[in-house]
Order: C-alpha cells, then structure tokens, then sequence
C-alpha cells in the first residue's frame, strides 16, 4: 500500500525504518524508473543524505523538529533551494544557482524535511503541460504516452510515481491542481500570503502564484502547509488575517459544474455531479448554479499579467533572454512586448474589482465546487487537448477552472474522486473564500474520509508505469 506522510513519519519515530533508508529508496526507484517518466531535473544526493543523516540522529535522540523530521520530498524547479540550479525549465537559466533558500523552503529544511531534489517544468512554468528544450517532456505515470499536466507536472509525477512521498509546487492558474487532477494527487493551492514567499524568483504573476502541496491525503496537505504557513514581515501579504472557521451548520455548496458553453468532459462532469451529490447525502446543501463571474474579464487578467511578466524578465536578464528561449515562451515574450501600462494597470483594477464581487459570493456560499480540469490528459508533447467533448479546443480550454480562483485571491484544493473508463484519474475542485484556508482544508480532511482516492494502477496496466508493490507504489519496500 501507499504510504502517507504521518504513517511514514510513524514508522521514524518507532524506529522500524530510519530516515537514510527512506532517502535511498527514492534514490534507488528514480534512478531505476525515472528515465522513462522524466520528472526530476536534479537530485541532489549528497545534501540529501547529510540531511537524513541528521534526522536519524535528531530521532534517535528524541529531538525531532516536527513530525515531518527525515520525510523525503521533492522541489518544483521554480523555487529556490539553496546551492542549487533554479533553471525554470529555461536553457538562459541553466546555470542559475540559488544563492539560498526561498522562504517556505527554509521553513522546511528547518523543520527537518530532506530535499530530493528538483521537479521538471514547462519553460517559466506558463503552460498546462511539462515539457521544454532543456530537459524534454514529463510523463503521466499512470499512462506514459499522456501529460501529467502543467506546470507543477514533475513534481505530481515525482509523487504518483512513488519516488517521494510528497512534492512542493506552485500554483498560478491551476499549475498545482490540474496535475494533482490528472495523476489521482490532493492539490492544495492556499490563499495569497497564507504561505509567505521571500528570496525567490522575480514573481512574474504577482500574487496570483502561491506555493502550495502535491500529496496522497489532506491530511499530508495540512501537515506541509502547517510547516509553511505563516507570517513574515518580508511578505505584506502575509500579514492578512486568517477568515473565521464556519461554525455550527453544513456548508452552503454552490455547484457549477460547466462555465457557460466551455466544453468539459463527459466522464468528469458525472465524477463531479456525484461528488455533488455525495456533498447533499452527507449535510451539506447544496445548490446548483451557473457562472458568476466576468470569464472574459479573467481571461484579460491572465494574458496581461503573464505576458507582460515575461517581458519582465528581458530586463532581469539584462536583454539577453530572447535568444534562450523556446518557440512558446518567445512567443509570450513578443506578446508581452506589446502591452502597455495602461493595460497592466487595467488588469490590475480587473482583480481589485474580481475580488470585491467575489466576497459578496461567498457571503452566500462557504464553497464552490467544480471539476478540477475540463478535460481527461491528453497527449504528453502536446500542449493542450486538441478537443474536448467532441469539440475543437484552445489552449487554455482545458484550464477554464482554476484561473479564476488565482485571480480572485482565494484557497482551492483538488482532490481524487474517480477513474475514467480508460483508468485515468480524476479530480474535483473546492475553492472557499479569501483566507479561509482552515476551514477548507478541515472539510476537505472530513469529505475525503467518506470519498477515499481511486487506487493507483497495478502492476501490467497498460502503459502505466510498473510500481514497487503489487497494489500501489511505495517508497517502502
């Protein structure tokens, strides 16, 4: 069986496994699977095992720094970790070493989690599938020739391919939540500076990208986060208050299960119709409802604000970026050379004005829910589905929802429900209000009880990876 973070922490703590053994099977599996899923661009060994070294050490003294002492996990390649490359999936950043850790990454080190190493991204992590020229395409472990998705598609891959028990990544339109849909993972994308962010890359997509958790259960999600979370007077916005708690009644569920005429597909919408009614079955009330927002508006937000970020980063690099880059990120460059300040400002009124409107929806709702991805993966080297449903589709068709909620400044969480008829996972999303991250993740930890995650594929499934065990991957053997 899978493990958990709190049953391989258990184990630690009675001794019945120590953390350098942990590390070395991750180490082994990658270095025996990895080839053929692609989701590691660097593993860093040496620091690795110093630092499952020191957690054995801190265990057997019965000094742990917190339950998550000797855990192995792995790093999305746009996040800085001290000493090592921070590439973003770009050849003009290939030799781009961290000169330290980024804030949530120091948290963890301190907390005595051991870095594996860094997780494959599509170039500047601006696209809904993993692939660029520096280090090739990630794979679907439960299907090779499909996507994880993008762009935290290494770190879900790291994680479903049981190379490590949990994965860290970002989120700026769904990067965290469209993987973790699309390889039977708990996204959890939290609200802009619960988890505060500082020593990092420049933040191209302001506060629309947060640091958030791949993992096997919310309640791994919870443990990650509580070891990130919090205030630091580096970031501003992680000085906000945490929502109150909803207390004393069911939650108020407001189902949208399509976004006006935007395709999804047939086999989520039922997976999400029956998470709707496992939500009415257990208390909770719901109601079904239709798009309640500006989609157009937030569409605007993401060009504007993506594309003008990339055009940035000509200026960070001193001009000499272009030359670097790959067809699409030159692309979003030459489209970003061409917007304006005012049309910057124009996003930025956009998100102020999205924001308030959406405070006023969730004065009438505690959660939304939706599909977490419109459509099933689709071909590993192809950027986006060519149709949905049976119609031709965009680039960002698939994505249509979890933009809005980078948008909008609020926490989501994906969560695994069902299989398709093809043995292909699938995820639905709940998103809360700004800052009620507690609340959501306390729900999420309940429902998920009464709606386990389908299994991972077994042994022989057709072009799924081959896991360690006869049941489930495991970093246990």
């Amino acid at each position: 069986m899978v493990e958990t973070i709190s049953e391989l922490a258990a184990a630690l703590r009675t001794g019945s496994v120590t953390a350098e053994q942990l590390l070395e099977t991750c180490l082994a599996r990658i270095a025996e699977r990895d080839g053929l899923i692609n989701s590691f661009v660097l593993i860093d060994e040496a620091d690795a095992r110093a630092a499952a070294g020191e957690s054995d050490q801190l265990l057997a003294q019965g000094k742990a720094r917190s339950p998550l002492e000797g855990i192995p996990i792995s790093i999305k390649d746009n996040i800085h970790v001290r000493g090592l490359v921070t590439s973003w999936g770009s050849r003009g950043l290939k030799d781009f070493i961290a000169e330290r850790d980024e804030l949530p990454i120091a948290r963890l080190r301190q907390a005595g989690v051991v870095i594996v190493g860094k997780t494959n991204v599509p170039e500047l992590t601006l696209e809904g599938y993993t692939s660029n020229e520096l280090f090739g395409t990630t794979r679907n472990p439960w299907n090779t020739d499909l996507t994880p998705g993008g762009s935290s598609g290494g770190a879900a891959a790291s994680v479903a391919a049981g190379f490590v028990v949990a994965a860290i990544g970002t989120d700026g339109g769904g990067s965290i939540r469209r993987p973790a849909s699309h390889t039977g993972l708990v996204g959890w994308k939290p609200s802009p500076g619960r988890i505060a962010r500082a020593f990092g890359l420049p933040a191209i997509l302001t506060d629309l990208e947060v640091v958030g958790t791949l993992t096997r259960s919310v309640a791994d999600a919870r443990l990650l986060d509580g070891l990130m979370a919090g205030a630091d007077n580096r970031d501003r916005r992680s000085l906000l208050s945490e929502a109150p708690a909803w207390k004393g009644r069911h939650p108020r569920v407001l189902f949208v299960p399509t976004f006006g005429d935007n395709p999804v597909d047939p086999e989520v919408l039922a997976a999400t119709q029956a998470f709707a009614d496992l939500l009415a079955n257990n208390g909770a009330d719901v109601e079904h409802g239709g798009l309640f927002f500006d989609l157009e508006s937030v569409n605007f937000i993401w060009r504007v604000i993506s594309r003008a970020g990339v055009a940035y980063l000509e200026r960070w690099r001193g001009g000499n970026l272009e030359a670097s880059l790959g067809p699409s990120a030159k692309s979003m460059l030459e489209d970003g050379r061409t917007i304006s300040a005012a049309d910057y400002v124009d996003a930025l009124e956009r998100i102020t004005a999205l924001r308030q409107g959406l405070v006023e929806s969730f004065a009438d709702y505690d959660l939304v829910l939706t599909p977490t991805a419109a459509a099933l993966p689709w071909p590993a080297d192809t950027p986006f589905p060519a149709s949905i449903a049976g119609r031709p589709a965009g680039p960002r068709d698939h994505a249509v929802f979890t933009g809005w909620i980078n948008s909008g400044g609020l926490p989501a969480i994906s969560l695994p429900v069902a299989l398709s008829k093809t043995g292909l996972p699938i995820g639905i999303q709940l998103a809360a209000g700004c800052g009620a991250d507690e609340s959501l993740l306390t729900f999420a930890e309940s429902i998920s009880a009464l709606a386990p995650p389908p299994p991972f594929p077994k042994q022989g499934s057709p072009k799924a990876m081959q896991p360690t065990s006869p049941e489930e991957p495991s970093i246990v053997r």
